[in-house]
């Protein structure tokens, strides 16, 4: 790995986002290739290494493709796009292999690679390493792209605005680092952001996750698809202080038992399945029990019981989760463990085709920034850290063009504002936000609540392109800036990241409220049945919302 001082201004790739797609993508562009590998925060801080449950492959012989399929169809809700999923589960197993060969280490029983029964899923398939199989693939891919002297990686830099060249291509990036503002030149662009779910108060999403490839790739014109299906997961800790640390699907996978208030398994009030029906079933089933049970269902819990699953069961297989729970004061071995649903995972994304190609010549996007058809109206657990793997794997006979030339004699523009009034204003849009999509768009939706947020939710993103910080996010490819004051930088990237979220907030409560049905993980309180004609894409270009068929 090259050194960070001396920013280079010309890649041939630029890979925007440091989680597994990121990674893998890098890993997997040609050798030759000169990689800038961008991560706002440091390495290992995106959403790819919280991720316990594990990743889904149809290997074991009592599975097959076919089943992981169906499964991966019906968890959809009638959005997948069958060539897509067929390609995700057909190159599973080549995915696995990968991973093992690069030093991954899954658990195993009895010398082959165990698997675990996750929700929705028909077979046991979901690899893991103990409970932080996330962090144990990232681990790997980490370790693989510093190794690599063709990456560059640029830690602690923030991209701010695409750049699209006369032909319309996308041929670079300006990025937030060391105290300026930089244009970086490429021949094309990988967006592997991961999802937003900071949109939403309560969320397992780490920090970082503020929804920024899908809204760069919006304010350049790329087609956006399905935003409205958020999926929310239904066992987080909740704790006064604590943050909402996700307790893995498979600790139900195991045979934990969901509790109300007396003790009773109320799930399977709501589902056959219990406590392993899916996702957006279990959350809802949560939401309503608190709604008609909790004196303040806001900040009311259920209980998640681990006490059925033999202890040396639990010690093996979630130490992280005994350890994360020791740390806010629950024994999970003498206690249930107080849950309740938060913001997961983001269904939608910026419109891509099997090579990850989006709208847009010369950008891409992977991962959960992107909409590869593969999760539908609702995601079957585990088959996130696949989709990164599957089409990231396509760039390995990536060919961009050549990047234009930097152009020469810049001269740094110093500026020397602080800009105090302003960040009060967008500190305070960026506390409540995340409050009022929580309310509107959260689990169950309502027009009149989704109506009243996407006017607050204009007026803030008025406020915030008056400002002006603005014109940072709108600078001439032939401008370097950079900055004197000591603040500048933090208020700039605060503003940045706040106009991020709150165009992907408007995003998702249009789309909301444009989609007058319930299904997957969109359920709406005055529209509760699914449509046969609502059985399409909600498709966004500009500021233009469509119907898209399934299959284009």
């Amino acid at each position: 790995m090259t050194s960070e001082t001396n920013l280079p201004k010309q890649f041939d790739v630029v890979v925007i986002g440091s989680g597994a797609a990121g990674l893998y993508a890098a890993l997997s562009l040609p050798s030759h290739l000169r990689v800038g590998l961008i991560t706002k925060a440091k390495l290992r801080t995106g959403s790819s290494k919280w991720a316990q449950g594990g990743i889904a492959a149809a290997i074991a012989p009592t599975d097959s493709p076919d089943l992981h399929f169906t499964d991966t169809i019906k968890a959809g809700a009638g959005l997948c796009d069958p060539a897509a999923v067929s390609f995700l589960v057909n190159n599973a197993k080549a995915a696995i292999h990968h991973l093992v060969d690069m030093g991954v280490d899954f658990d195993r029983k009895n010398g082959e690679l165990a698997m675990t029964l996750e929700a929705a899923h028909s077979r046991p398939r979901v690899l893991h390493s103990k409970d932080t199989t996330g962090k144990a693939i990232i681990t790997t891919l980490i370790e693989k792209v510093l190794e690599r002297p063709n990456i560059h990686v640029v830690s602690q830099a923030f991209a701010l605005q695409l750049r699209r060249d006369q032909t319309g291509r996308c041929c670079g990036v300006s990025v937030l680092y060391d105290g300026c503002i930089h244009w970086l030149s490429s021949g094309a662009v990988i967006l592997a952001t991961g999802g937003g779910g900071q949109v939403f108060a309560q969320t397992t999403n780490p920090t970082v996750s503020t929804g920024d490839g899908v809204a760069l790739a919006w304010r350049l014109g790329a087609q956006l698809r399905d935003l409205e299906f958020f999926q929310f997961h239904p066992t987080a800790l909740t704790k006064p202080g604590a943050p909402r640390f996700l307790i893995s699907e498979a600790v139900r996978g195991e045979g934990a038992h969901l509790l109300g208030f007396n003790g009773d398994r109320f799930v399977f009030g709501y589902h056959p399945d219990g406590e392993l029906a899916p996702r957006d079933v279990v959350s809802r089933a949560i939401f309503s029990y608190l709604a008609e049970n909790a004196g303040d269902p806001a900040n009311a819990h259920v209980y998640l019981d681990l006490s059925v699953i033999p202890e040396e069961e639990i010690r093996r297989r979630f130490p992280n989760i005994i350890r994360m729970c020791a740390e806010w004061g629950v024994d999970v071995f003498s206690e249930p463990i107080p849950v309740a649903p938060a913001a997961h995972y983001w269904m939608g994304g910026i419109k891509t085709k099997a090579t990850c190609e989006t709208s847009i010549s010369g950008l891409y996007a992977i991962g959960e920034t992107s909409s590869t058809g593969v999760h539908g109206a609702n995601r079957l657990a585990s088959n996130s850290l696949l989709e990164c793997l599957v089409f990231a794997a396509q760039l390995h006979q990536f060919d961009p063009p050549n990047p234009d030339a930097p152009e020469e004699n810049i001269s740094p523009k110093v500026v020397a504002e602080h800009w105090r009034r302003e960040t009060v204003k967008v500190q305070t849009i960026r506390a409540d936000l995340p409050f009022l999509l929580w309310q509107s768009a959260g689990i169950c939706r309502h027009q009149q609540t989704l109506d009243e947020a996407i006017a607050q939710v204009s007026h803030w993103r008025d406020q915030l392109q008056e400002m002006a910080l603005a014109q940072f996010l709108q600078l001439r490819e032939d401008t370097t800036i950079e900055f004197e004051h000591p603040d500048a930088e933090t208020e700039l990237r605060l503003y940045a990241e706040t106009c991020n979220l709150a165009d992907v907030a408007w995003l998702i409560l249009k789309s909301a409220a444009w989609r007058t049905e319930s299904r997957g993980g969109h359920y709406r309180l005055d529209y509760p049945a699914t449509q046969p004609d609502w059985q399409v894409h909600t498709f966004i270009e500009g500021e233009e919302f469509r119907r898209s068929p399934l299959v284009e």
